[in-house]
C-alpha cells in the first residue's frame, strides 16, 4: 500500500512540476521557458537585478556561471545583451527560466571570450531580487 501511495504522490508532484513550466517566444526570437514561476515583483528594463545564471553554447559547453564568480550577479537589466533584457523582464522574483538566445539577441557577429561569433546561447537564470 505504501508503494502505491508513494507512486501516486510522485505522479502528482511530477505533473504539477510539468504544469508549472510554460514557454513563450518573444518577437525577437528569444524563447523563455519558465521552469519555476516566481511570486515576487517583475522587473522593468531600467531595474537593477540580482540573478544566478549559467550560460552554455548550443553544444552544451558552459562558458560562464555566476557560481564561478562567488554567487549572484547584480547589474542594470538594460546594460546586458538584448536576450537578457527581454527575457528577464518576463520573470518574477523567485522564478527560474531557461533563455534561448538567437545570435542577434546575444553577441551577434562578435566573438566574446570563448563564445564564437554568431552563436546561439542558452542561459539558465534564477531571478533572486530586484535591487532598489
Amino acid at each position: 500500500m505504501k508503494s502505491i501511495v508513494a507512486l501516486l504522490a510522485a505522479t502528482v508532484l511530477s505533473s504539477t512540476a510539468m504544469a508549472a513550466a510554460s514557454t513563450e517566444k518573444l518577437p525577437s526570437g528569444v524563447v523563455v521557458e519558465h521552469l519555476v514561476q516566481g511570486t515576487g515583483a517583475q522587473p522593468a528594463a531600467t531595474d537593477v537585478v540580482k540573478v544566478n545564471y549559467r550560460g552554455t553554447l548550443a553544444n552544451g559547453t558552459e562558458f560562464d556561471a555566476s557560481a564561478k564568480h562567488g554567487g549572484p550577479a547584480t547589474f542594470p537589466l538594460n546594460r546586458v545583451i538584448p536576450c537578457w533584457t527581454q527575457g528577464v523582464q518576463t520573470m518574477k522574483v523567485g522564478g527560474k527560466a531557461k533563455l534561448t538566445c538567437p545570435a542577434p539577441t546575444a553577441y551577434g557577429s562578435r566573438a566574446v571570450g570563448t563564445i564564437p561569433p554568431n552563436s546561439d546561447l542558452t542561459f539558465e537564470v534564477e531571478l533572486v531580487d530586484i535591487v532598489k
